[in-house]
């Protein structure tokens, strides 16, 4: 077994290897860009090298140095995590002829399954169903669109060393077919370097199913069951669960045997994936094989009580699988919500900058631990006032649950998210918990354009719906009770004339367009030692208890009609010190909780309205503006290209809103932009 092991990562896989290495006795050594310096992943492992500037391109891409770190530091491994040069059979080869093992399959395996084109040609030679479509690279978007109506739309523009999402578009007719494959070319050369990109029937109402494999030198491959990763956005994976609740055993046993068959076709070692896009027939096809561990290997992890982790080390170490085919346990139901950085009602825009709050739920699982399961567990790269970079993917943590049935892991997911504080960035965990209580993701009635479908217009405060929004406004005037109580409770007020909490409020709730409904609340029977209230509304009553909260607590915990809660609350929000944010199961309240004649006066208080600024194109989001498509004088009409953002290794396109000319250029290529930052100004 090895003494010492290389991460050739970042983030939170970095983190989660190391933990499974600590477990082992495994000394490791972390790798680490400028942006990077203070990252957990460096501050975890038992040494650190720097292999330099924060673009990924000058660091963690950079072959030489990952293997120059290796020799200076005696690590005998590296093991790649996922992304950067995990799937680069080229490094793969590299390390090995270095005399360095590489904690993933074989360069050959990789060269094979790598290449999306190559891959579908063996797959269906090793038995595997595969997709119509044309698996030679195409060279013009002409051809491009002359592929696509021979195989009919809607077509997939994928790019052959495409993964994560990136140089991947669906075509639904000729114009978006020639756009699609000229920005497959763009996304797949910068993020890979390689610009081949092939064609495919896409597969409607299709389940995005992946069987899980584990290899070894010897000969033996396992599947490990399979994942549900249909609840995507853009091709990006939201949450995955295990098992799936679409397939059925015999499903499941065709699905593992082929994933089988085709790793032993190309000799395959160490954890891989085989990726299943599956019909509502249950009838499947190979869409592709990712030869390295996969970011939702924790769902496997849970349903079989296997560290995959460490039987890659151990299978690149030369030892025999510990299992066999019959052995693989499937026990309960595993979900992971991916916490992105990411604000969902600015249409899911990258959120860069400091974690001035990072509090994760309470974990009562661990990666690397196989004996406590069935609880909640939290994979990051992240800390308490660390920064989230505008220089790699926007994946902040993983928040994972396991329960004994699917019903049981949804609620454990639900309430997790509740607790998960992240401030001073944005963060999808609205998104996610309106999935989650979606009536459809409910009842397993999902494929991959669920979110597509659902939420077409983009994701809105309005599309969550509270099952129980008097709660909100009771919790509000809870915690609006509590402080008045301190206030109540300081020394030296004059006497005859003491601060005195009444009984009666309203809560006014706050909107983007000021104030909105008012709704009467009454508050009574306070104790300030079990900090318990009888709070009523609209007819309703709710004895809310929460002893351990302070008033500066972000994350409140206690129980309301003797059932257990979690949700959050802030005081002082937006430009209103008074203001009380209240966030539960995705929901949020803003309000002002006032006695009945302060909400009388605040009524009659002008709203002053934010200033026009529909002249403009701001950039939404902190990133690179690496093009501006409009010069001073054209004419420009609604929905054409003005400038191209990247951000998070995402190109991001602004388009204008209405019909005008372009007074102004007001940024240039190659400036870094800020959140709102005028780019364009329309005269």
């Amino acid at each position: 077994m090895f003494t010492k092991i290389l991460i050739a990562n970042r983030g939170e896989i970095a983190c989660r290897v190391i933990k499974t290495a600590s477990k082992m006795g495994i000394k490791t050594v972390a790798v680490y860009s400028d942006a990077d310096k203070d990252a957990r992943h460096v501050r975890l492992a038992d040494e650190a090298v720097h292999i330099g500037p924060a673009p990924s391109r000058d660091s963690y891409l950079q072959a030489d140095r990952i293997i120059a770190a290796c020799k200076q530091t005696g690590a005998q491994a590296v093991h790649p995590g996922y992304g950067f040069l995990s799937e680069n059979a080229g490094f793969a080869r590299r390390v090995e002829e270095e005399g360095i093992v590489f904690i993933g399959p074989k360069h050959y395996s990789i060269a094979a399954m790598g290449d999306k084109i190559e891959s579908k040609k063996l797959a269906g030679a090793a038995g595997v169903n595969c997709i119509p479509g044309v698996n030679d690279a195409i060279e013009a978007p002409e051809k491009a669109v002359e592929i696509a109506q021979g195989i009919g739309y809607p077509v997939m523009i994928k790019a052959s060393a495409g993964g994560g999402g990136k140089g991947l578009r669906v075509a639904l007719n000729d114009k978006e077919a020639f756009e699609g494959f000229t920005s497959c070319r763009n996304e797949a050369r910068n993020s890979f370097g390689d610009d081949r990109v092939f064609i495919e029937k896409f597969v409607e109402e299709p389940r995005h199913i992946e069987i899980q494999l584990l290899g070894d030198s010897h000969g033996n491959v396992l599947y490990l069951n399979e994942r549900e990763c249909s609840i995507q956005r853009r091709h990006q994976k939201v949450i995955e669960e295990a098992p799936s609740p679409f397939i059925s055993d015999a499903t499941r046993k065709a699905m593992g045997e082929q994933a089988v068959a085709l790793a032993k076709a190309v000799k395959y070692e160490s954890a891989g994936t085989v990726e299943f896009v599956v019909g509502k027939d249950q009838s499947f096809y190979f869409l592709e094989m990712n030869t390295r561990l996969q970011v939702e290997h924790p769902v496997t992890e849970c349903i079989t009580g296997l560290d995959l982790v460490e039987l890659m080390i151990r299978v690149a170490a030369g030892e025999k699988l510990p299992l066999e085919q019959k052995d693989v346990k499937r026990d309960g139901w595993a979900m992971e919500c991916r916490i992105n950085a990411e604000d969902p009602f600015r249409n899911f825009l990258p959120s860069t900058g400091r974690l001035v709050r990072f509090q994760p739920p309470k974990e009562t699982m661990w990666a690397s631990d196989t004996e406590h399961l069935h609880g909640v567990r939290v994979d990051t790269g992240v800390q308490d006032g660390g920064e989230i970079p505008m220089f790699y993917d926007s994946m902040i943590a993983k928040l994972i649950v396991h329960g004994k049935d699917r019903a049981e892991a949804t609620a454990k997911m639900r309430e997790a998210l509740n607790s998960f504080v992240i401030r001073g960035i944005s963060s999808n965990i609205p998104f996610q918990a309106a999935l989650l209580a979606h009536p459809k993701f409910a009842a397993g009635d999902f494929n991959t354009g669920f979110i597509a479908e659902n939420y077409a217009g983009g994701f809105k405060a309005s599309d969550i719906t509270h099952d129980d929004p008097d709660f909100l406004a009771a919790l509000a005037a809870y915690v609006n009770r509590r402080a008045l109580q301190r206030s109540a409770g300081i020394s030296g007020q004059l006497s005859g004339h003491e601060f005195k909490v009444g009984e009666n409020f309203v809560v006014v709730e706050l909107g983007a367009e000021g104030a909105g409904k008012h709704q009467s609340v009454t508050v009574s029977g306070f104790q300030a030692e079990s900090g318990s209230s009888v709070v009523e509304t609209h007819n309703k009553r709710y004895e809310i208890c929460s002893g351990n909260w302070h008033l500066g607590g972000t994350r409140i915990r206690g129980t309301v009609n003797g059932q257990a809660f979690s949700a959050q609350v802030e005081r002082g929000v937006g430009k209103n010190p008074l203001a009380i944010r209240i966030s539960h199961n995705g929901a949020r309240l803003d309000a002002l909780v006032l006695s009945p004649r302060t909400a009388e006066l605040h009524a009659l208080m002008p709203y002053k309205a934010p200033p026009d600024m529909s002249r403009y194109v701001l950039s939404p989001m902190p990133g690179l503006l690496v093009e501006v498509a409009v010069q001073v004088g054209q004419k420009v009409q609604a929905g054409e290209r003005v400038a191209v953002i990247e951000a998070m290794k995402m190109e991001n396109v602004l388009f204008a809103a209405a019909d005008g000319v372009v007074g102004k250029v007001l940024a240039s290529k190659g400036e870094s932009l800020s959140v709102d930052q005028p780019i364009v100004e329309f005269s």
